[in-house]
């Protein structure tokens, strides 16, 4: 569902001290920032500098964290849900998350780390998600508002990784930008049913979740350019195509046009069309919180990863029985 730029985890480790390269390494390096340059895609058998490995795994990982936690906010209104089909949509969309997670953590095995240790990095709180799913889902209109505005910026944030460089990584992509793009239509759609057929008190219900989810999403493009100690690395890799701020520019451009069709109000007094610059002008960002939220602090930070920590105690023994049954086969094949 929902990627954040990920530039969150601090700077990659210089590679200062390091022992003198032999000729193949050097050789090797040359020929992968010329596969770069060209533009290639890298497979996971492929020769690779370390750092990039680390990148990717760092990156891939927060992002299939940051699906299958992102299933949480809107799994607690399935049950809720104002009508069966929309709880069915509701449904099938928290499933396709699911779905997506897995796709990534697939891709980052590629990589030579194994699921159990990004579940244990996720686990012990070492790996990030994205700070989004550490806000409260409060009323039945912040499932529309989650998939336009949340599935919107993750959208405008995916789309450039289908060209990311490594290949497995960019394909996964392909698969979750189609369902992605799906998603943010149908919560547009569901506010748009709200705001040109709902009550008054439904409508200022959806104006209060543009209200609480606005300056959110902006955030999850990440930290300005200026901030993103990883950004400039993982342009030169094409593991990255566009920066932080460029994507947020585009996010806002997009969205402001769409909040006139759905007749909401963008909470920001400071929200004008620049036409000198081409783009609309918006105001400050309270990074502050986004840091606070990163680091812990966040509305539901402690809730989410609770429920992530119970859930996979308590699939143990779904786990424990899928193990024991694949042994027993290969067994029986041997015999």
């Amino acid at each position: 569902m929902y990627t954040q730029a990920m530039d969150t985890m601090g700077k990659e480790p210089a590679e200062a001290g390091k022992p003198l390269r032999s000729a193949d390494e050097i050789a090797n390096q040359q020929a992968f920032d010329a596969r770069i340059d060209a533009g290639d895609f890298i497979e996971a058998k492929d020769w690779m500098p370390e750092n990039y490995r680390r990148t990717l795994v760092r990156q891939i990982s927060q992002h299939a964290h940051s699906e299958i936690v992102g299933m949480l906010p809107e799994g607690n209104w399935i049950s809720r849900a104002p009508t069966l089909k929309r709880k069915a949509i509701l449904l099938a969309k928290v499933q396709d998350e699911a779905g997506h997670g897995l796709y990534l953590y697939a891709a980052a095995e590629t990589l030579g780390t194994s699921r159990d240790q990004l579940f244990d990095a996720l686990h012990s709180g070492k790996a990030k998600y994205s700070s989004i799913f550490n806000y409260p889902t409060l009323t039945w209109a912040d499932m529309g508002v989650i998939g336009w505005l949340v599935d919107g910026a993750a959208i405008m944030n995916q789309v450039p990784l289908c060209r990311c460089s490594y290949a497995p990584y960019a394909r996964a992509m392909v698969r979750i930008c189609r369902e992605e793009s799906f998603h943010q239509r149908q919560g547009f759609e569901s506010l748009l049913t709200l705001m040109t057929k709902g009550t008054g008190s439904q409508k200022a219900m959806v104006q209060d979740a543009v209200d609480r989810w606005w300056w959110p999403s902006l955030m999850m493009f990440g930290p300005p350019d200026s901030e993103s100690p990883n950004s400039e690395q993982s342009m030169r890799w094409g593991i990255k195509r566009i920066s932080n701020d460029d994507l947020r520019q585009k996010f806002v451009d997009a969205t402001v046009e769409q909040s006139k069709v759905l007749g909401v109000a963008l909470p920001d007094p400071a929200l004008r069309w620049n036409e000198e610059r081409g783009h609309c002008d918006f105001g400050a960002i309270d990074w502050s919180e986004f840091w606070r939220v990163v680091n812990g602090d966040g509305p539901c930070n402690r809730e989410r990863l609770a429920a992530r920590v119970q859930a996979w105690d308590d699939g143990a023994w779904v786990r424990d029985a899928a193990l024991a049954y694949a042994s027993k086969t290969e067994l029986r094949e041997a015999a």
